[in-house]
């Protein structure tokens, strides 16, 4: 009984779940059947002729390079600096926005903050090197205006991971807002009006009623990016990185494309994904035990 219950809401909502159908394909031929490769880790890769097993000999390599361990710490810092600055903006987006009485003005807002999500970051590395140029760049020319020196923020070891975290905001800040705009719509009203009632101010409401039922949400979302701690952004770190700051920009990601697709050394790179991979795995279990023990929300 209740199976056939289950097909009838399957068939009845089948068009919707024939739109999942090029998501599946793409999750299965790109990240569920490279997983078979895995064991090339553990193999001295032949172009012609079979492998040859060689066990840890490619992990021993790779835990001796002191390359890849500055790949490890850039990797660490810059998904540090990530997490730290980018998980709580879009919470208070989203809180500011769904403050916004007017709803044609609530709109403009959104497709706003929303529209850099949907550029590549080849367009967007072109846009940061425009108007951080230290020769006519938009910042640098307001910096002249407070009297101080134009900073090559592109080039500059010191200030270039500032301006990966910077453009990360940008570009996925009020996309990430809408998880937590949906969550905001079901907060029961009857909440406000009971705190309203009771004399509670806005910041008040937010306070003892907005976040903590934002909280399970919030803690959900904390793991996910927790799960993809050692993933730095290679799509943006590749187009943004230069020669200048190679030094503290280059992360596991640009690391395992040198090594594996411009040297060909593919058994070193794919020992590197592994371990990439692992340590991910590991993270999103110790951080969903953490939530799970503490009752504020998991995964599972």
């Amino acid at each position: 009984m209740r199976s056939s219950t289950i097909l009838r809401r399957v068939y009845k909502s089948r068009y919707y779940y024939f739109l999942l159908i090029p998501a599946l394909v793409y999750f299965i031929i790109f990240h569920y059947v490279p997983i078979a490769g895995v064991s090339l880790a553990f193999q001295k890769y032949r172009l012609f002729g079979g492998n040859q097993w060689v066990g840890f000999q490619y992990f021993t390599e790779l835990f001796g390079s002191p390359t890849f361990y500055r790949a490890l710490s850039n990797t660490l810092i810059i998904s540090g600096m990530k997490l730290l600055f980018t998980f709580p903006i879009p919470v208070v987006l989203a809180i500011l926005i769904n403050e916004v009485r007017s709803k044609r003005f609530k709109k403009a807002v959104r497709s706003v903050v929303y529209l850099p999500h949907f550029l590549s970051w080849v367009v967007i590395t072109g846009i940061f090197v425009t108007i951080l140029s230290p020769v006519n760049g938009l910042v640098n020319e307001l910096l002249k205006l407070i009297g101080i020196q134009p900073i090559p923020f592109m080039t500059s070891s010191e200030h270039f991971r500032g301006v990966l975290v910077v453009s990360e905001i940008w570009r996925s800040a009020g996309w990430d807002s809408i998880l937590y705009t949906a969550a905001l719509m079901n907060i029961n009203p009857q909440l406000y009006e009971a705190a309203r009632i009771d004399g509670a101010s806005r910041w008040q409401q937010t306070r003892y009623i907005t976040v903590p039922e934002l909280l399970r949400t919030m803690i959900t979302v904390f793991i996910l990016n927790i799960g993809f701690f050692m993933n730095a952004g290679f799509d943006q770190v590749f187009n943004m990185m230069n020669d200048s700051v190679i030094g503290v920009a280059d992360i596991i990601d640009t690391y395992a494309y040198r090594i594996g697709l411009l040297q060909m050394n593919f058994s070193y790179a794919t020992a590197v994904g592994l371990f990439q991979g692992a340590i991910g795995l590991i993270l999103i279990f110790v951080t969903n035990r953490i939530a799970r023990k503490n009752d504020t929300g998991s995964l599972w």
